[in-house]
């Protein structure tokens, strides 16, 4: 399932959890039609019984069914703890425009969704994060119906604003410094970011290398828009550039200064790729015009190398 699903979906459906179940649907479907075929994706309520067990929690009628001895599994059970981290700064509303475009705000949000859903189908507590120039939301990562449902609500309410805070910019070291002291728990720390920040690059990487410190595992999820803002694929007209974070403006002709810029963006990007590899972090470029799958697979290829 692509990208182009449409914003406006949230109007006529106004349930999250549904459309991230559908692109969840898609993306396994997809599997077994591609080269990840055979690939694990455990959705499993029940685990195997181990000896010496207590036998109150065995379920009956499904050893009738297997003749293996199966335990169903309770809220409290966890495979693994992830937290997920969305920017929302207001370079993140980027293509901007009415209040349902495909942005990469909107991006981050819908993709967040279907992994919770998938985090939820396999066991997995989950937490949110949502920050700016400071954390605005965060909930500790938890596996429950209730708890799920809130998140679906929280990244709802981020996507249907009446409307945006621009001029908000991100301090991204400050937070996930601040994330490393709050999660004690090791660890997956999903980042959704277009990594535009007035502060130094270094002390970003300080910040992130704080969390690898605490043992978690990071996966950085570059989310831009490629077409625009690494290619710069504007028609040869006229333009004004306005800067969503600070306000400043440009007005300039892009096959003037085109390929200065896609030589500047390719050499920000991969300094950025250079530095995740230095601290071992998983770097995957999430383009909002993309597949989803471009973001479920190395999340997938993560969480197996976890267990």
């Amino acid at each position: 399932m692509k990208s182009t699903i449409e914003i406006q979906d949230f109007q006529q459906f106004n349930k999250l959890e549904f459309l991230a179940k559908q692109v969840v649907e898609g993306f396994i479907t997809g599997l077994h039609k591609s080269p990840f075929h055979g690939f694990s994706v455990e959705f499993a309520e029940h685990r195997l019984y181990n000896k010496g067990e207590p036998t109150r929690h065995i379920d009956w009628k499904l050893y009738a069914r297997t003749e293996k001895l199966f335990v169903k599994r309770y809220e409290e059970e966890t495979n693994l703890r992830s937290q997920i981290l969305i920017d929302t700064s207001s370079s993140m509303l980027f293509p901007y425009g009415k209040k349902f475009s495909q942005n990469k705000l909107s991006f981050s949000a819908l993709i967040s969704a279907a992994l919770i859903y998938l985090l939820n189908k396999q066991r997995d507590a989950v937490g949110l994060t949502l920050f700016s120039d400071h954390i605005e939301l965060h909930t500790e990562a938890r596996l429950s119906s209730v708890h799920g449902k809130r998140l679906y609500a929280e990244l709802g309410r981020l996507l249907n604003r009446e409307e945006y805070a621009l001029k908000k910019n991100t301090t991204i070291s400050e937070v996930l410094h601040n994330i490393a002291e709050q999660i004690h728990k090791r660890s997956l720390i999903i980042i959704f970011s277009d990594m535009i920040a007035g502060t130094n690059v270094e002390d970003i990487f300080s910040a992130l290398q704080h969390l690898r410190h605490n043992k978690h595992e990071v996966i950085l999820f570059h989310v831009v828009d490629k077409s625009l803002e690494l290619d710069f694929n504007f028609q040869n007209r006229p333009y004004k550039f306005v800067d969503l974070e600070s306000g400043k403006s440009i007005k300039l002709n892009p096959n003037d200064v085109r390929e200065l810029f896609r030589q500047q963006s390719s050499s920000a990007f991969e300094e950025l790729k250079l530095k995740c590899a230095q601290y071992k972090i998983d770097f995957v470029e999430a383009d909002i015009k993309g597949d989803f799958r471009e973001v479920l697979v190395p999340y997938m290829l993560k969480r197996q190398k976890l267990h």
